[in-house]
């Protein structure tokens, strides 16, 4: 791979357009373009910097063994800068700011309990069957701080995961088959579609 596909699969990988990109590096669309297509390369400071954004490291991007994947995007972001309302409007709003002209699902999880944890609540009388997804089950959800959103756009499907400051972005190969499926120990439920503006 070149330089500019590295560039431009690793940005695809964060779900970042070029101009969002070009923001965040403080330059013009047009120069991420050309990086994209071996038209120009970046100078020192902006393959740093690329490489931090895409997390990825410089080595990756320069070596031609070098692997652009890249599991987890982290960003940072203020929740007070999302406007009025709660924190869950806010939150949409971010994600709706974020992943413009995405269809973006609002998921509903909970962590799964061991077989172990659920035969010991179910014997003590905590734990009582509902099915997933009824508002019986939805008040049984612990509170984590965290909301969970599965987002689709043209270049790919990816799982969001956001608190009060950061969004981690992984990318979701798999679409569900059913609106309800697990993930790394947890059980999640399709809920609503956010509203494209």
């Amino acid at each position: 791979m070149t330089l500019g596909e590295k560039i431009k699969s690793a940005r695809k990988r964060c779900a970042l357009s070029q101009e969002q990109l070009a923001q965040k590096l403080c330059v013009s669309r047009s120069a991420v373009a050309k990086w994209e297509t071996g038209k120009g390369m970046p100078d020192v400071e902006n393959l740093v910097q690329l490489a931090r954004l895409l997390n990825v490291s410089v080595d990756s991007l320069l070596n031609e063994d070098g692997d652009s994947t890249s599991p987890v995007i982290r960003e940072t972001y203020r929740l007070a800068d999302c406007g009025r309302g709660c924190d869950k409007v806010k939150k949409h709003r971010m994600m709706r700011d974020r992943f413009p002209g995405a269809r973006i699902c609002v998921l509903l999880g909970r962590p799964e309990l061991s077989r172990e944890d659920g035969c010991a609540d179910s014997a003590r009388g905590i734990l009582t069957p509902v099915p997933f997804g009824s508002p019986e089950y939805m008040k049984s959800v612990r509170q984590t701080g965290r909301d969970f959103y599965l987002v689709e756009q043209e270049d790919g499907r990816y799982f969001v995961t956001v608190t009060d400051t950061h969004l981690e972005i992984r990318p979701f190969p798999l679409a569900p088959a059913e609106r309800s499926f697990r993930l790394g120990g947890w059980l999640f439920i399709c809920g609503e579609d956010l509203p494209r503006e």
